[in-house]
């Protein structure tokens, strides 16, 4: 999961990240008094730091997610476009140790027509509605594993790697194949569970 070191901003470095985003959010404006930033940094992007803004002054709360370097500011819509583009002019910092953290990445905030490929790296990882009964969790735990890597091919950089993932209501196992330039694809995808009691994306983060 896309889920490690935040940081809680201050006022005066919140107001600084607001006062720089506030043209490209299209009209919206973040109230100081009752927002929260959380940021971190990401190594495959050097000179970056992500963004985790919301807003609570709405019902419910205004979020956005965004990358900034100095005055460049990329805002993540879930499409791969961003992405892509900040992948171009970053430019992206791929390598055996980073690629893991930008699949997850990507993952996270990349949703198709249907909803995201959650990748999930222990049973807790996964957005249940009801919890399931210990054995059953049990069995379910015996199937995730991290994020491994298979190989990275050295004739043209890309890194094969592979995970388990959640689609809707469905557990399945797949490889992910990046390229250097950070396209992702997904391949050899395995159903493992389905019917699972878990949230529905589909409705949007």
């Amino acid at each position: 999961m896309f889920q490690d070191t935040y940081t809680k901003l201050n006022q005066a470095d919140m107001e600084a990240v607001l006062a720089k985003t506030t043209a490209s959010f299209d009209g919206v404006s973040f109230n100081p008094a009752n927002s929260v930033i959380m940021a971190r940094t990401l190594d495959f992007y050097p000179g970056y730091k992500f963004y985790d803004m919301t807003d609570n002054s709405s019902n419910p709360p205004l979020r956005r997610f965004v990358l900034i370097k100095k005055d460049q500011v990329t805002i993540l819509d879930f499409t791969n476009s961003p992405i892509y583009e900040l992948n171009k002019s970053a430019p992206i910092y791929l390598n055996e140790d980073t690629v893991h953290d930008y699949v997850r990445f990507f993952f996270n905030f990349v949703r198709g027509r249907h909803g995201r490929f959650l990748i999930v790296e222990s049973v807790d990882d996964i957005a249940w509605t009801e919890e399931p009964p210990p054995a059953a969790k049990k069995s379910i735990s015996k199937l995730i594993m991290p994020v491994s890597m298979i190989t990275k091919d050295i004739d043209d950089g890309n890194f094969h790697l592979h995970a388990q993932m959640v689609f809707r209501d469905s557990l399945f196992s797949a490889d992910i194949i990046v390229q250097k330039d950070g396209l992702v694809q997904l391949t050899n995808e395995q159903l493992m569970i389905e019917d699972l009691p878990v949230q529905d994306d589909t409705l949007g983060q």
